[in-house]
């Protein structure tokens, strides 16, 4: 059996008044206290640390480089041209020298040859001079 619902005597009008005025006083001081207690949180280390937020990728509108960028030291621009007539000389040696770019190492003025004149070199000597790099090649034959 389900047992019936009690039936709840009817409130005089006064009382119904006053029950909605509190109500609303309660309603408008709850609003404007705060109650809130802060713990204060307690250091252990003596070095602060910022808390790790969120870091996105970047998602750029357009690249930073329109094109790539263009070698300016190849073959060509290495070596330059042969030194001399009395350095032309040395080239029966099988000892060329070249005029070269500053910036270019061992390596690359060992390939530059090999792919200009199709000579496998042995050594490369090269010497700072004022204004210029020469290179004394041997091919090592």
């Amino acid at each position: 059996r389900v047992p019936k619902a009690k039936k709840e005597a009817p409130t005089p009008p006064e009382v119904q008044a006053k029950a909605s005025t509190a109500t609303l006083t309660a309603t408008h001081t709850h609003t404007h206290t705060h109650t809130h207690t802060r713990t204060d949180l307690i250091w252990m280390s003596p070095t602060f640390l910022w808390p790790q937020t969120l870091r996105l990728w970047r998602q750029p509108k357009y690249p930073w480089k329109s094109a790539p960028r263009r070698n300016k030291l190849d073959h060509c621009a290495i070596i330059k041209f042969p030194l001399t007539r009395s350095a032309l000389k040395k080239t029966d040696d099988n000892t060329p020298v070249f005029t070269m770019d500053v910036k270019a190492n061992k390596h690359q003025i060992k390939q530059a040859v090999k792919k200009l004149y199709d000579i496998d070199l042995a050594k490369v000597n090269p010497l700072i001079s004022l204004m210029e790099r020469r290179g004394i090649c041997s091919t090592g034959s």
